[in-house]
């Protein structure tokens, strides 16, 4: 008797679920009939807001970035180098204090670096004091050689902003001794050659016509501890015995010297110049040193 009303009670409530579902489904019905129109507007409005401010948001980004990559690039121009890695890692953080880790690895030129270090910023009253630790630096490339003793310098003074400045002085100075001998050992591939390449120091100039005569130019960057950086050139010369017969005067004897009175009249490419066109004839060589030595 208790299992049949338990039965009928549930399908009465059934019956009032079904009821109920039916009128909502109708009022939502009549509801959109009679304010569709007006829904549809206020969904598509709201729509077109949300997808517009997310356009918006987008484009204004996109110029951000383009601009960010602008100056960038306007940046690089400026100082010439370029950064390939940029990583920040907070090593301490507190309400006065603030360490992180630095890594930037680029390129200057020919020359490629990679600098790690750390800065740690305190805060005193008013005054917000800032300084580099634990500086490391490599430098990748033929002409390093020249730069290592003032990099071990700026490691030990903890001078970034030197190294950086310093960086592009030197790589200049590199690429230019690049351009020049590449030039004269396409200008004059008979005469001169470059043994370790045309970013090394060497060059070596031959006379097709006289096998014994040679002369040796090297051409060093010298880089101070004070981050000055000034090319330093020198010249090595080899004559055969007969040659030296028309060094009436000790000219060969003296020609390292003559060579840097050279210097300072013609400037580096015009001695260099006169020393490949004369190499052909130890006579003209001894002549050109004569007449530098009459001048000075």
């Amino acid at each position: 008797m208790m299992e049949q009303k338990y039965e009928e009670e549930i399908q009465m409530l059934q019956q009032e679920i079904e009821t109920l579902e039916a009128e909502q489904e109708e009022t939502l019905r009549s509801i959109f009939i009679e304010h569709g129109d007006r829904l549809q507007r206020e969904l598509t409005s709201v729509c077109d807001e949300r997808g517009g401010a997310q356009k918006h948001a987008l484009s204004k980004l996109i110029t951000e970035v383009r601009e960010l990559e602008k100056n960038l690039r306007r940046q690089t121009e400026i100082n010439g180098i370029a950064l390939n890695e940029c990583l920040v890692k907070t090593l301490h953080k507190s309400e006065r204090k603030l360490v992180q880790q630095l890594r930037l690895a680029g390129h200057c030129s020919a020359l490629l670096f990679q600098v790690e270090f750390a800065v740690t910023e305190i805060q005193e009253d008013d005054a917000l004091l800032r300084r580099v630790t634990e500086l490391n630096i490599v430098v990748d490339g033929v002409e390093f050689k020249d730069f290592s003793a003032f990099v071990s310098r700026v490691e030990d003074t903890k001078d970034l902003l030197l190294f950086f400045r310093t960086l592009r002085t030197f790589s200049d100075r590199c690429e230019e001794r690049r351009q020049t001998f590449q030039h004269f050992q396409e200008k004059y591939p008979d005469v001169v050659s470059l043994p370790e390449g045309c970013r090394s120091e060497l060059m070596i100039i031959r006379s097709p016509q006289l096998p014994g005569i040679s002369m040796t130019i090297f051409w060093k960057i010298d880089v101070s501890m004070a981050g000055v950086v000034k090319p330093s050139l020198e010249l090595l010369l080899k004559m055969p015995d007969q040659a030296r017969e028309f060094d009436t005067k000790k000219v060969m004897e003296n020609g390292p010297e003559y060579f840097q009175s050279l210097l300072r009249l013609l400037g580096v490419e015009a001695s260099i110049e006169s020393l490949i066109r004369t190499a052909s004839d130890a006579t003209s060589l001894v002549k050109v040193f004569a007449r530098v030595s009459q001048v000075c």
